[in-house]
């Protein structure tokens, strides 16, 4: 219960920070293309519209890792492969963030990037490679009775001795 919470909050927060990521960067495009400011002779309406272009990816690269955490905790299964690195990427991409918030914006932004970076590595976590927490089942196998364990065949390699052939 405590995981699917996790990643609904995780995903709604990112889905909200996909929005301030977005108009954060609007803003500093049309202040730049307004002030007509440039660096080092570079064209302020490509600077423009370069922050424009970053706000974009920004904003739908958030929104859909946002979306990947609404899913799982939707539907309560781990994400797959692909979705999991989306996870760990918007990870890091906080734990770094959060590391030079410190010095450019102050403690509190900090405790807040790192809040986010907590639900997100909490929802890894808790959704381990083995997805849902498995079941106990009622029987194991074609006449096993529970508690019962098969024994496992060994898989035999290039150069290793195969079975001994039985006595005749």
């Amino acid at each position: 219960m405590v995981r699917r919470v996790a990643a609904v909050a995780a995903g709604v927060v990112l889905f909200a920070e996909a929005f301030g990521v977005f108009m954060l960067l609007m803003t500093v495009g049309i202040v730049v293309e307004n002030q007509s400011m440039s660096l080092d002779g570079l064209d302020p309406a490509m600077m423009s519209d370069g922050a424009l272009g970053f706000g974009i990816f920004s904003a739908v690269f958030l929104a859909g890792c946002g979306l990947v955490l609404l899913f799982v905790g939707a539907r309560d299964r781990a994400p797959a492969r692909f979705a999991r690195i989306l996870l760990v990427v918007v990870a890091v991409v906080h734990g770094v963030l959060g590391a030079l918030t410190v010095g450019l914006v102050g403690w509190e932004a900090f405790a807040v990037l790192m809040v986010v970076l907590a639900l997100i590595v909490f929802t890894l976590v808790a959704y381990g490679p083995g997805g849902r927490p498995e079941r106990p089942q009622a029987q194991q196998g074609a006449g096993g009775e529970q508690g019962e364990e098969r024994p496992e065949e060994k898989e035999s390699f290039l150069g290793e001795p195969g079975p001994k052939p039985a006595a005749s």
